[in-house]
């Protein structure tokens, strides 16, 4: 037997229940100062108003936390997270890439721009990553020409993407994660202008763009029921990922709340994952569903980079919740927190961990959700199915 645990409630399942493991976390951004440390880098010039060279990232991050070799294993970014993805084996991966995999020269005028050399991508299949999200806003940081050679790259190493294409029917259709013969995960993915992508990157006919939606309306949850239920067949679970809001700040808005709960309720979505906060965000658990409303960024070169130090970016999560094969619905959420350190992921600090705990435990009193820590530096979340925020939305709403 295992014993499933929730704030409140023990629930009791049989261990011959299909259970399915995802990994996801948030952004991932292989580009600038990064890339500079992996074996092939692309050329270090950048055109930021105050930053021509993508190495200074990198010496920035020296200055503050101590040497970075260069020319890394493929590996090397991930550091502790390895051992994790060992120990947990999730039966599928999926990131949200922030970064063009490009050769492109063809930057645009947009202030920041990301790219990884194409021959770097391998530090993406170290982590054995099955899916790139690419509904963001870097993906067309090198233009057109940066996106297709993006797709190319990644579908080459036989990486699935979703949330961006060559043409309007590519960037909709979404990532098939095989698990077994008769059952997938599929992974759809939006972005929103709100995160910082623009209108103009939206995918048309005959043009290559982002899977991007205007708003968080019903009339956009039934465009997206339409498309998710067509493609979603009984035993598949459907994880749609969310490029939305700003970068800081640990607020979420009532129209966010209602977007999440409406594609949960009408567009069959089992996991809500979104990102773009530098910084974990509120987690909920509504109906059964997961709902990450920001996952934080998870690998970036933001070490030397001063601001915002009370929001703490340099902290993550590693998301890792177990689903109900059949219904989606999570019997189990296990986090790992972790920090950038000298670009590399490594555990956080029993005090980082405890710190990054109480944050979570505090913006998630609203949903009713909050963390245990557990013996062996792994965390677990406990919630109220019964008395949770989403429950009562979704008693109400039937009434």
């Amino acid at each position: 037997m295992i014993r499933v645990k929730a704030w409140g409630c023990d629930r009791i399942h049989d261990a011959a229940v299909n259970q399915l493991t995802l990994f996801v976390c948030g952004d991932v951004m292989t580009g600038r100062g990064i890339d500079q440390i992996l074996a092939h880098p692309c050329g270090p010039e950048i055109h930021e108003p105050w930053v021509q060279n993508a190495v200074d990232y990198v010496i920035l991050a020296e200055e503050r936390n101590g040497p970075i070799p260069r020319a890394v294993a493929a590996d090397y970014i991930w550091g502790d997270a390895l051992d994790e993805l060992r120990r947990v084996r999730p039966h599928a991966r999926i990131v949200n890439l922030e970064t063009a995999v490009t050769r492109s020269n063809d930057w645009v005028d947009k202030g920041i721009n990301y790219r990884m050399h194409p021959a770097n991508l391998g530090c993406l299949s170290a982590a054995g990553i099955d899916c790139c999200v690419l509904a963001n806003n870097h993906v067309l940081d090198w233009g057109a020409s940066g996106l297709n050679e993006t797709l190319d790259a990644l579908h080459g190493a036989s990486i699935r993407t979703a949330g961006a294409g060559r043409d309007r029917v590519e960037a909709e259709a979404p990532a098939q994660l095989p698990v077994e013969a008769d059952r997938r995960i599929l992974v759809f993915a939006v972005g929103l202008e709100s995160s910082g992508v623009p209108r103009h990157w939206a995918a048309q006919a005959n043009r290559p763009g982002v899977d991007f939606i205007a708003d968080l309306s019903e009339r956009t949850v039934d465009r997206l029921a339409q498309r998710i239920l067509a493609a979603k067949r009984p035993g598949d679970v459907v994880v749609l990922s969310v490029h939305w809001g700003s970068n800081w700040g640990h607020e979420i808005a009532p129209a966010e709340v209602t977007f999440a709960h409406r594609v949960i309720d009408h567009a069959g979505v089992d996991v809500f994952h979104g990102h773009s906060s530098h910084h974990p965000k509120a987690i909920e658990v509504y109906v059964g569903k997961l709902i990450l409303y920001g996952c934080g960024d998870f690998i970036n070169d933001y070490e030397g980079i001063h601001g915002h130090e009370a929001f703490r970016g340099d902290l993550s999560f590693m998301y890792f919740p177990a689903l109900e094969a059949d219904t989606g619905r999570l019997r189990r959420l296990e986090l790992v927190a972790t920090q950038m350190h000298r670009f590399r992921v490594r555990r956080a600090s029993a005090e980082d961990r405890g710190w990054l705990c109480s944050v979570i435990d505090r913006e998630g009193q609203r949903f009713g959700t909050r963390t245990q820590l557990l013996p062996d530096q792994r965390i677990e979340l406990r919630w109220t199915p019964e008395n949770g925020v989403g429950d009562r939305s979704r008693s109400e709403e039937r009434r």
